[in-house]
């Protein structure tokens, strides 16, 4: 049977706080590890690949599966990635391209040398759908999907309810659209927009509406990717509530709400999502 298994984002560890000191990485592999999460996912955006060999006792300490966030600038930027995360057993690297061609017949040389590069490292990859990165636009990824069959993406779809500004309730056109980017995921990350901030706080009741609508979006992607999978493949949903500037913050400068507690609250809708998707399917 399939399963699903939900990992922390160790950039959400960071707390960016005046009033406390960081945690070390020891602290926070044993916060994860003790809060029930199956893996940690290391973001390469300010941090380098050694970061991932740094860590690599604490993933086996804790009995942690490792997934990695790539932002590679140049073509052969991935390849060290590519190596570290066969290194490490990821299921995927997630790519999040910084080469960035305007005219979609660039982008389409980016992501198959990156595609080819992956067969050869023998490393499977995913794009995310993200921001500032070769997936920017809802509109040119959909074109990507439709010329490149192969092609498969790693779903944070708060960035492109922003992209497209979704008015709420959400028309049944932009839901076909976003069903379009659905189809093609093979991982999912949990982080909740609404049309003008990619980042709300969940535990806020003005928020409920915009929970509820990407929990939705959440449960047809698992029942898409359930259709599909294989009896012994895995399904990684990434919680990842970034830190400030992610979060919103107050005058004081600090955070509105516990990103840790909230990430909690949503891991316990995801898991109930496929508790019930499987039992339909059982």
């Amino acid at each position: 049977m399939p399963k699903l298994e939900i990992y922390q984002s160790l950039w959400a560890m960071e707390l960016r706080r005046a009033d406390r000191p960081e945690r070390s990485l020891e602290e926070n592999f044993a916060m994860i590890a003790e809060a029930g999460y199956r893996g940690v996912c290391i973001d390469l955006s300010s941090v380098g690949v050694e970061r991932v060999k740094q860590a690599a006792p604490l993933y086996e300490k804790h009995g942690l599966n490792c997934l990695i966030n790539a932002f590679p600038k140049t073509i052969e930027e991935l390849r060290p990635i590519l190596r570290a995360g066969r290194e490490r057993n990821c299921q995927f690297v997630n790519i999040i391209g910084q080469v960035m061609p305007v005219a979609v017949e660039g982008m389409m040389a980016v992501i198959r040398e990156w595609l080819a590069m992956s067969r050869e490292e023998g490393m499977p990859v995913l794009f995310e759908t993200h921001r500032n990165c070769i997936t920017n636009d809802m509109f040119d990824t959909l074109r990507l999907l439709d010329m490149i069959p192969e092609l498969r993406l790693c779903g944070d779809v708060s960035h492109f309810l922003v992209d497209r500004e979704f008015a709420y309730p959400v028309s049944e056109d932009d839901h076909a659209l976003m069903r379009r980017v659905l189809d093609r995921c093979d991982s999912f990350q949990g982080r909740v927009a609404s049309r003008e901030q990619v980042q709300v706080q969940i535990s806020f009741p003005q928020h409920q509406k915009w929970f509820d609508l990407f929990a939705g979006w959440w449960e047809y992607g698992m029942r898409q990717w359930l259709k599909r999978a294989k009896p012994d493949d895995t399904l990684i949903f990434l919680c990842e509530l970034g830190p400030k500037e992610y979060a919103i913050s107050g005058p004081d400068g600090e955070e509105l709400s516990d990103r840790w507690e909230e990430a909690l609250v949503i891991r316990k809708r995801v898991q109930g999502i496929w508790d019930k998707l499987v039992k339909e399917t059982a």
